[in-house]
């Protein structure tokens, strides 16, 4: 069990460490989201026979904001701290989770949704993903 765990939390930092790699550290990402690297390790586990790190980042949204469509070469696993997210995966219908709610991401789906759907407050997320290390960017936008 502890096992499983460690392995969740890495792949969550993984996730998150992509998004940051993404985006530049500390700065708003221009199109509504606010992208924080929160830490990146590399890790002996393997992902599809490679190396592979996972990176963790916190992420921001205002009231009403959104993020551009992207892919992750690796799955994330986000923790949604604060406010409400809405998410939107491949074709699936999007979905709104609260604070306190976990989802995961496959590796290379669309997300084509990300935004905070509230008119008033922030949501905040904590996001992990497992990528592989030679990965030069943890996240591809949508028309790539």
């Amino acid at each position: 069990m502890k096992r499983i765990a460690l392995v969740f939390i890495v792949g969550i930092a993984m996730g998150i460490a992509g998004l940051a790699l993404a985006h530049p550290q500390d700065n708003a990402s221009g199109n509504g989201e606010h992208v924080k690297v929160l830490a990146s390790y590399d890790v002996k586990e393997k992902l599809d026979g490679k190396d592979a790190t996972v990176t963790m980042v916190e992420v921001t949204f205002g009231p009403r904001q959104a993020g551009a469509s992207h892919r992750h070469p690796g799955p994330a696993f986000v923790y949604v701290v604060e406010g409400t997210y809405e998410l939107g995966i491949d074709d699936q219908p999007t979905k709104i989770y609260k604070a306190g709610e976990t989802f995961q991401e496959p590796s290379g789906c669309l997300h084509r949704v990300s935004r905070n759907p509230a008119s008033t407050g922030n949501t905040k997320l904590i996001a992990v993903v497992l990528h592989p290390r030679r990965a030069k960017d943890i996240l591809t936008p949508a028309d790539h």
